[in-house]
């Protein structure tokens, strides 16, 4: 479902005389359908980026990015929104959302942006609200205004609330307490029965003992020059 060949990245500091900092090389990663692969490594090894560079937000150098049928190397912009929409999930560290929408309606987004009824959107919304125990008294209102915790939830809402076939999760876990974490683990659990493939970071080894069907070590798709 998720498979990487040869991927490199560079970034140019356009601002410090277009200086080029190469940061992966040779990268190469396979995920099946039901299938979590936890990405693995010491800060600024390069999981986020790789993230990124699966999600469509950084261009790759060289190499491919298949989610599916879709090369996101080499897709144009209205395939990878196309591919975000009913095919890869994302649950980021931070909700990023426009101010004032209420969360139930935040979360329902994803379905809406599908095509389903608003009705039953809503509905879905609500029942994964509950499910991850936010308050029914902050569903009115916009999560801008959340602890990091409400805001969390909000986000795993939205991320789990359609089947996606295929998920990126960066620290899912983080600001949860006990309670919203073993709900996360099992959401996690549940869309693998499903058949989704998933890559994640998880700082949490427990959580990633538990998800994870094996490991990679980003530190291995270093530049030659840098390992």
């Amino acid at each position: 479902m998720i498979t990487i060949e040869n991927l490199s990245k560079r970034f140019v500091l356009h601002n410090q005389g277009s200086a080029v900092i190469p940061v992966m090389e040779g990268a190469a990663l396979h995920v099946a359908p039901g299938q979590c692969v936890g990405l693995i490594g010491s800060s600024g090894a390069g999981k986020s980026t790789l993230m990124r560079m699966i999600w469509g937000n950084y261009l790759a150098a060289s190499g491919s990015i298949r989610v599916g049928h879709v090369d996101v190397a080499k897709a144009a912009p209205r395939e990878i929104i196309a591919l975000r929409r009913d095919t890869l999930g994302y649950v980021s560290q931070f909700l990023r959302v426009v101010p004032r929408v209420p969360s139930v309606e935040v979360v329902a987004e994803p379905l809406l942006q599908l095509g389903v009824d608003r009705d039953a959107a809503l509905d879905r919304a609500r029942t994964m609200l509950h499910r991850l125990n936010l308050p029914e008294r902050l569903w009115s209102l916009s999560p801008t205004t959340f602890s990091g915790g409400e805001q969390q939830r909000v986000n795993i809402a939205r991320g789990f609330i359609h089947a996606y076939p295929a998920l990126l999760l960066d620290e899912p876990t983080a600001s949860l307490d006990a309670t919203n974490r073993e709900v996360v683990l099992s959401l996690i659990e549940e869309a693998k029965a499903r058949g989704a493939a998933i890559v994640g970071i998880f700082h949490d080894e427990a959580a990633r003992e538990r998800v994870c069907d094996r490991l990679i070590d980003v530190a291995a798709f270093a530049p030659k020059a840098a390992a």
